[in-house]
């Protein structure tokens, strides 16, 4: 009986520990709920009781809310941006600065130049600005700038301009709080470059891209370098193939049209010297050579006529073809270039004057003439034939032609041909050095 009672007792203290534990694990499972649960919501700020400290929320900036509509934030359809800011007050400033990203291409066959640039405008719009608490600027791209004022800037003298539109419009604009814009584009330009070529391949020449405005005179828009001279700045890889940049420079000066006033224009001016090294290769040594090349005939026998020809006509038809080279390149300019001056002038070295002496090529030559129709004007005593060419000479000098007794207009005379060539082995070389001498003295 003991035994049996001791067995219900346990039985029943087994069932009522078992009933109870399913009540806890519940109870435990929905602490942990409930504590995640308030976990979340004092992380997202919500609702419930708080039993920590309290949590502060950042004061929300409208520029950066998204719920807000930029259009709304700036007040675009208050407003009409067809006139300029403070319409009928006094001219409203815009600065620019440049930054020059290349330049491409000089062309002396165009009168022209290549470049490729970053164009900002400065300027302050009261009716764009906003409300911000910390004082943040808003971005845009091209789309805005259709709807709201932008200064009407132009390149004055400009061929061909675009803007960049790889891969959307290069264009940017960024509105402060307070009004203030900044309007930024990358402009590719093509512009006139009024050169002189007088002193080509040994020149310098220098280049302006002039900005201004199309459509508002001075009394309305007043147009300045933001920072003076330091308003532009320059890539230091900019390199051109012909040119070497001496240096970059701003200026400001006003522009008058008959029919529409005073405007303000803005001048990039830069300054290129020429290199020299290409045209030494491939103009002056060539040209040097032939120079050269025609002395040779000095020292060949005055009989060897069938050598000393042909290389007389090699010289000529070789500078010939060097001076129409240079000039296939080179506009059709209406003075003399100094590269002109150096390849015309030895071709045209030892020329004598044709009104003063005139040689009949029918009857000058070598031979064994008749001396007593020649006579013995300018013959030598010792009768040195062989150093000597009987010429028939023209005399156009009336004192000259009476002192002789010429037959039908013409007087015979001996030419010593071998002293002609003694003294041009030393004359010619001579006189090409001193043209040299002085050339580059001038202009170098």
């Amino acid at each position: 009986m003991q035994v049996d009672a001791v067995l219900v007792l346990v039985c029943v203290w087994l069932a009522s520990a078992s009933g109870r534990m399913p009540q806890l694990r519940g109870h435990k499972l929905e602490t942990y709920k409930q504590s995640r649960l308030r976990r979340e919501t004092r992380m997202d700020g919500g609702g419930g009781h708080k039993t920590g400290g309290p949590i502060y929320k950042r004061s929300p900036d409208m520029t950066k809310a998204p719920m807000t509509k930029s259009e709304q934030l700036l007040r675009i359809d208050d407003h009409d941006f067809t006139m300029r800011p403070a319409f009928g007050g006094p001219p409203i400033p815009v600065g620019v600065d440049v930054q020059v990203e290349s330049l491409d291409t000089i062309s002396e066959v165009d009168m022209d130049f290549t470049m490729t640039l970053y164009l900002r405008h400065y300027w302050k719009d009261e009716r764009l600005s906003f409300p911000s608490t910390n004082n943040q600027s808003m971005t845009f791209d091209s789309r805005l700038v259709k709807k709201i004022w932008v200064p009407d800037m132009f390149f004055v003298h400009s061929k061909r301009s675009f803007i960049h539109d790889t891969t959307t419009d290069n264009v940017m604009l960024r509105v402060y709080p307070d009004g203030n814009v900044l309007y930024s584009l990358r402009v590719t330009v093509t512009a006139m470059c009024n050169m002189d070529l007088s002193r080509f391949p040994l020149d310098t020449q220098t280049c302006s891209l002039e900005i201004e405005s199309y459509a508002y005179t001075d009394d309305d828009l007043m147009l300045y370098w933001k920072k003076g001279n330091e308003s532009l700045n320059t890539d230091d890889r900019i390199s051109l193939s012909q040119f070497l940049i001496q240096k970059f420079h701003t200026t400001t000066k006003l522009a008058f049209y008959s029919s529409t006033g005073w405007y303000n224009r803005l001048y990039i001016h830069f300054t290129l010297r020429r290199h020299i090294f290409f045209f030494l290769l491939q103009t002056y040594f060539p040209a040097t050579l032939m120079v050269m090349l025609s002395w040779v005939s000095f020292w060949i026998d005055r009989r060897a006529v069938p050598a000393r020809v042909p290389l007389g006509i090699t010289t000529v038809l070789t500078m010939s073809t060097i001076i129409t080279g240079v000039n296939a390149s080179m506009p059709r300019v209406s003075y003399i270039k100094a590269v002109d001056i150096y390849l015309w002038l030895p071709c045209t070295c030892g020329i004598g004057n044709p009104d003063d002496m005139m040689i009949d090529p029918q009857i000058t030559g070598y031979g064994s003439m008749d001396m007593n129709t020649t006579g013995n004007y300018g013959m030598p005593e010792n009768g040195g034939r062989q150093e000597r060419m009987l010429a028939q000479v023209a005399l156009s000098d009336p004192q000259i032609a009476s002192q002789v007794k010429p037959s039908r207009g013409y007087v015979n005379i001996w030419i010593d041909t071998h002293a002609i060539d003694k003294y041009s082995r030393v004359v010619f070389p001579g006189a090409y050095i001193l043209f040299n001498i002085i050339y580059w003295s001038i202009y170098s």
